[in-house]
């Protein structure tokens, strides 16, 4: 049995049926300008990526080129830390222990309330296991 293939690229996953989801991601592109691939995880080969459509599901998933995963506030954290100018100061600090908690607490919310959040819909809606319905 082989493992998947990682990517060539790193590759930032996101729901792309999430409209607060969709609208993080252009505002996203718009203030960093070195990005990896970004991509919808309904339109990715997620078994080649090594992450399933559940996690994908409840948090944005981070896959690096040599398999490496990162979720939630960590795949933000991992996106930053090559995204150049003062990016991977912020990256860093997501990931210092004493603010990671608290930004894993922050993503958590935020995922779980997109729906109420400016440019979310009904359809960015968590269950209360923090999966979709």
């Amino acid at each position: 049995m082989s493992l998947p293939a990682a990517p060539v690229v790193p590759v930032l996953l996101y729901d792309g049926d999430c409209a607060f989801c969709s609208s993080s991601v252009r505002f996203l592109r718009r203030i960093v300008k070195r990005l990896p691939e970004v991509a919808p995880y309904q339109f990715s080969d997620l078994d080649a990526l090594g992450v399933t459509a559940d996690e994908c599901a409840e948090a944005v998933q981070w896959v690096g080129p040599d398999g490496a995963r990162a979720s939630g506030h960590l795949a933000v954290a991992q996106v930053l830390l090559g995204a150049g100018r003062a990016w991977p100061l912020v990256g860093h600090l997501l990931r210092a222990p004493v603010l990671s908690p608290i930004a894993g607490w922050v993503y958590r919310w935020i995922a779980r309330n997109r729906h109420r959040l400016p440019g979310g819909t009904p359809a960015c809606s968590l269950g209360p296991d923090g999966r979709r319905p």
